[in-house]
């Protein structure tokens, strides 16, 4: 029997079923008018929203990540909760502008931004973190056809990366940002443009739990982005100080020490150099701040015994939960936390594997756990859903469509 990943804390059993902000399962389901469903907790991101504040410095500001969950309304609730948006494509940028937030609240990473992308933002009054001189290029020239003045920072390459991140974005060769070498050239020359010179967007990784390891990458990005400030001859208005704080997914996984990393963060920011005095910091968030609030309601379909293991199959799977399978950059397969929503309080009777219902041996959603014996009807949850999930996807492998989704 293989182990399963930990839940979440603030899921409970009501009346044996999984309770999603006080309501159980098989009401929300009934609410949907079908499965599979991924249900979030509005209070449980309200709650890390409250927790991640009260970790860190006052002074540092928290931003979604909205690659996590664009789902709209999750970006309209944190639209009154943190300071600003980041956004990764120009399909982002008009799913914030649809739910109504302003604009002047959004910054623009990732390569590869085409020109209509580029006109999009700078005609909407988004800050662009520039991944090359060539795209820096590109947005001088779109923004004089324009006659606008845009508001430009320089997404940087740094020559380290956050030790044990489940992804790396920095250290080495990478498709992301301008290496930081070559940042103080290009700093000086968007700023004798006339842009907005908006500051540096430093992010060096991922999903990582180590609150040391966070903490030394944090002291790091300072320390460079005070090198590159004082090489490019100017104060720096702005820095992204990337997030990296990760969600316990596995066995074995411990949630990372929040207090510890804004404690070490906090004696940073008393020690901060005259170029840095009045830069104005913030930390971008996505899985950190939504990942946990989801849940993944699928219902058993077929119950089977094969060469006598047993598979619990259902009407989800991989197209909607492709972290859950497996086949989302993880190295080695291991079970995400998953329960029988049906049966939520009882105790662990057989050894089964959930899959879904594709054609394919990569669908499977656990792998060999152990649960309360289930059949026909059941629901299973898989928690962790609330972050790359539903959008990070595919949700039209073999037509079957995407899952309804639910803020409670």
């Amino acid at each position: 029997m293989k182990p399963l990943g930990p839940i979440p804390p603030g899921f409970a059993a009501l009346d044996g079923e999984l309770a999603i902000a006080g309501r159980k399962a098989s009401e929300l389901v009934a609410q949907a008018g079908s499965t599979p469903l991924f249900v979030y907790s509005a209070d449980l991101i309200r709650a890390r929203v409250t927790q991640l504040r009260a970790a860190m410095p006052q002074r540092l500001a928290l931003n979604y990540a909205m690659k996590a969950n664009p789902y709209q309304p999750i970006l309209r609730l944190f639209n009154g909760l943190i300071d600003g948006f980041d956004i990764a494509s120009g399909g982002e940028l008009a799913m914030l502008q649809a739910a109504g937030i302003d604009p002047a609240k959004v910054s623009f990473a990732g390569p590869g931004k085409r020109d209509a992308e580029l006109e999009a933002a700078i005609a909407a009054g988004v800050t662009l973190n520039l991944e090359s001189e060539g795209e820096a290029a590109r947005a001088l020239t779109i923004a004089e056809r324009l006659g606008i003045t845009p508001q430009l920072a320089i997404r940087v390459n740094p020559d380290f990366d956050l030790k044990g991140s489940g992804m790396k974005m920095g250290g080495g060769a990478k498709p992301f940002g301008v290496d930081a070498d070559r940042v103080p050239a290009l700093s000086r020359q968007i700023i004798a443009s006339g842009a907005v010179w908006r500051g540096f967007h430093i992010f060096a990784g991922s999903q990582a739990l180590d609150a040391e390891a966070i903490a030394d990458t944090q002291r790091q990005t300072l320390e460079l982005a005070a090198r590159l400030a004082e090489a490019s001859g100017a104060a720096l208005p702005h820095c992204n100080l990337g997030g990296g704080i990760g969600i316990p997914y596995f066995p074995g996984d411990v949630p990372a020490d929040l207090p510890r990393i804004g404690a070490a963060l906090a004696e940073r920011f008393e020690q901060l150099p005259d170029v840095l005095a009045d830069t104005h910091f913030c930390m971008e968030m996505g899985r950190f701040l939504v990942g946990e609030s989801g849940v993944y309601l699928t219902r058993i379909v077929d119950r089977k015994v094969s060469h006598g293991e047993v598979y619990l199959v259902t009407d989800g799977g991989l197209h909607h939960q492709l972290a859950a399978s497996g086949n989302f950059g993880t190295v080695v397969r291991r079970n995400y936390p998953v329960a029988i929503a049906s049966r939520f309080d009882a105790p662990v009777e057989e050894e089964a594997s959930v899959v879904g219902c594709l054609c394919t041996p990569l669908d499977r959603l656990a792998d060999k756990g152990g649960f309360p014996r289930a059949d026909v009807g059941d629901l299973v949850a898989v928690f962790c859903a609330g972050a790359y999930g539903a959008s990070a996807s595919p949700a039209m492998f073999l037509g079957q469509g995407p899952a309804a989704e639910m803020l409670v």
